[in-house]
């Protein structure tokens, strides 16, 4: 029997050939699904009506019989949809019909930023404790006899000692150190922290000054006085607690606070931060601290940065250019730790932390508060927030620096006061 629907001739056969399927009919239902199978009886759909002559047959429904899904409105096809409607819902889809669901972005920011709190939060405290738990509080100022009373603002004593402790035989030759027995102050100097500015007072260790009656530090019993002698040699004999004792009857401001560093710490200190840089204003040499420098801007490693701060002999007014010295390399050791490069680097900040904690002496009451706020009060006054200078001198007797009283009264003054200071000095 013939496939083609009656009616039709030749040339209607001829007319078909290449324009699509070979007949009018649909495929079976094992090869397009959408197509209905037999009922129950064992019927298939009805045959289409022959078309009228010339006619092209009407071709079958694929879809629900309402228009969905079929080759008219409504099913995809006629949009260049493949599956499902406009909204592109269907499979694969990114609709809410189906597919993977949008991300949502809010959310993810969200849990992003509290996961980043959380590990500043528990980053901020873990290194709190480590910090904490590398100080050294060993000095007692309670030990401290007959103290002025403490004025405004905070009052810290920073002292540079040429403490050996640790070094090896090797690392004494290296840094110029000698082999001397006890301890020593090499430098000291005053740090006032108030709400007028804060003053930076360097302390000559060659300054003339009376070491009164004071507690022994490790007899408890009173001694002294000790009478007319050289400041630093309070530290030699018994001590950071004498020293205090001394600093504030010559002065009579209160010390609130103590921080010590040797030869050592400080070294290690420069060397963690990878160098210093400073402009240094005429060449100098000095076979005593092993300094030999040329003029202009370098960066000091910490051999260098000891030889610096120690040298004396090198100059005529030996220890008041040292006490410069000092206050111009603490000022650009201050920028230098606080740089971007070194807070935010963890690779750099840890290993300067660790080697200034492990390096630094402090009193009992000293928190990491107190620290950072020194370090931060020092770092403004050699930025030019604040003032730096020495005590004030008036002349010398023999051979020790002696302080200009009346100076020396009205600085103690403004600081009690938490005045903005106006005396100066050489």
């Amino acid at each position: 029997m013939s496939e083609w629907p009656d009616a039709w001739s030749d040339q209607n056969r001829r007319n078909q050939r290449g324009g699509g399927s070979a007949s009018a009919q649909p495929e079976g239902p094992r090869v397009m699904r959408q197509v209905r199978r037999p009922d129950a009886g064992g019927h298939g759909a009805p045959r289409p009506a022959a078309p009228p002559y010339g006619g092209v047959p009407q071709q079958p429904s694929y879809g629900d019989g309402q228009g969905q899904g079929g080759y008219g409105q409504g099913g995809g096809y006629n949009t260049g949809q493949v599956y499902g409607g406009p909204g592109g819902g269907g499979p694969g889809g990114r609709g809410p019909g189906g597919g993977a669901p949008r991300p949502d972005w809010r959310r993810r920011i969200k849990w992003t930023a509290a996961t980043v709190v959380a590990v500043l939060v528990v980053t901020t405290v873990g290194t709190y404790f480590w910090a904490d738990s590398k100080l050294h509080r060993d000095v007692d100022l309670s030990k401290v006899i007959d103290r002025p009373e403490a004025g405004e603002g905070t009052n810290y004593l920073i002292v540079g000692s040429d403490s050996r402790a640790g070094m090896s035989d090797e690392d004494k030759k290296k840094l110029h150190t000698g082999s001397a027995e006890g301890q020593r102050t090499d430098s000291m100097m005053i740090l006032h922290v108030g709400g007028s500015g804060d003053t930076l007072i360097s302390l000559p260790r060659d300054s003339n000054v009376t070491i009164p009656t004071f507690k022994g530090s490790e007899s408890g019993k009173v001694k002294g006085p000790l009478g007319p002698n050289k400041l630093n040699a309070a530290y030699a004999f018994d001590g950071p607690t004498l020293l205090v004792r001394t600093v504030e009857y010559n002065t009579g401001l209160h010390i609130d606070h103590y921080v010590e560093i040797g030869f050592a710490g400080f070294a290690n200190i420069v060397d963690a931060v990878g160098g210093v840089d400073i402009e240094i204003d005429k060449a100098f040499k000095d076979k005593y601290s092993g300094a030999d420098f040329q003029a202009g801007k370098q960066t000091l490693d910490g051999q260098q940065a000891l030889a610096f701060v120690r040298t004396r002999h090198a100059f005529a007014a030996s220890d008041l250019q040292r006490t410069k010295n000092q206050q111009k390399f603490l000022s650009a050791l201050a920028h230098q730790v606080a740089t971007p490069s070194t807070v935010l680097n963890p690779f750099k900040l840890y290993p300067t932390l660790g080697a200034g904690l492990d390096s630094l002496t402090v009193d009992k009451d000293m928190s990491l508060w107190d620290l950072a706020s020194m370090f931060w009060a020092m770092k403004g006054v050699s930025g030019g927030d604040g003032t730096s200078m020495n005590m004030p001198i008036s002349g010398s007797t023999g051979g020790n620096l002696v302080w200009d009283k009346a100076k020396v009264k009205t600085l103690v003054d403004e600081l009690n006061n938490d005045q903005k200071v106006t005396v100066t000095s050489d």
